[in-house]
This record gives C-alpha cells, sequence and structure tokens, in this order.
C-alpha cells in the first residue's frame, strides 16, 4: 500500500469515527432513559478517541488528517432528529439508528482491516475495529431488550 492509499483508508476511519462520535452525540441528546444517554455519551468519547488517533497515525506518516464527518453520516444524524421528533424521543428508534450507524462503521473497519496495511497500522485499526464490534452488539442487545419488554 502506497503512502496516499493508506492516508486516504485512514482518513475515511477518521470521518467514520468522527461519524460514530458526532452520532452518539445526537443519540444521547435525543435519548430518554439516563443509562442509555449516558452509555451513548460514553460510546461518543470512545470514538472521539479513536479519532485522535487515527489523527496522530495520519500526520506520522505524512498526511493531514480530515476535518470533517461524511455527509451519509450528517444525513443519518439529521434523520435521527427528524424521527425522534415524529416517535416523540422514543429509545427504542434511537437504538435502532444507532446500530444502523454502527453496521456502517463495522462495514468501514472490515474494508480498512483488507487492504494491506502497515503493521503496526493494521494493530491499531484492528483494536479499533473490536471496539466498534462491541458497541454494535451492545446497542443490538439493548434493542433487543427494549423490544422484548415492549
Amino acid at each position: 500500500m502506497d503512502q496516499d492509499d493508506l492516508i486516504s483508508t485512514l482518513n475515511t476511519l477518521v470521518e467514520t469515527s468522527r461519524d460514530g462520535e458526532e452520532g452518539f452525540r445526537t443519540s444521547a441528546d435525543h435519548a430518554n432513559d439516563a443509562q442509555l444517554k449516558s452509555l451513548f455519551q460514553n460510546r461518543a468519547e470512545s470514538c472521539a478517541a479513536a479519532v485522535r488517533e487515527l489523527e496522530q497515525i495520519v500526520v506520522a506518516h505524512g498526511g493531514k488528517p480530515s476535518e470533517s464527518s461524511t455527509v451519509s453520516g450528517t444525513l443519518h444524524r439529521r434523520w435521527i432528529d427528524i424521527k425522534s421528533m415524529i416517535t416523540g424521543r422514543d429509545d427504542h428508534a434511537i437504538l435502532d439508528e444507532a446500530e444502523r450507524g454502527e453496521d456502517v462503521a463495522v462495514a468501514g473497519y472490515r474494508k480498512a482491516l483488507t487492504q494491506g496495511l502497515p503493521d503496526d497500522v493494521q494493530a491499531l485499526v484492528e483494536r479499533q475495529y473490536q471496539g466498534v464490534l462491541r458497541n454494535h452488539d451492545q446497542i443490538k442487545q439493548l434493542r433487543n431488550q427494549m423490544r422484548a419488554s415492549s
């Protein structure tokens, strides 16, 4: 993998992680349940830490970190806003949307892991990918529990 491809791949993950951070913050803003709100805030902080790690690697490899999130991530957050207004800030609907966002993150990290990253970068991306999987699985489990109790 050449430097330009590496930086592009890493910046895609920066944008994906920034989408996660902003998406979890939006979800926290709309959640009713205090524990769910806290979980989303915690996950937003984890995503922010991932962004900082990725940005450091981009700089270390001579690149300029991306400063934005993706258009699809922005649209997804607006959809959460609209859906929350329509459903009356329903926590189940917010969990559905959070899981959908995590599906995108899982796919993005999986793709990056197949790109032939340098060993040190591969280890970092793999570690972050495991965190994304934990986020996804926890959100899905909470959604399923909420669905079963309804």
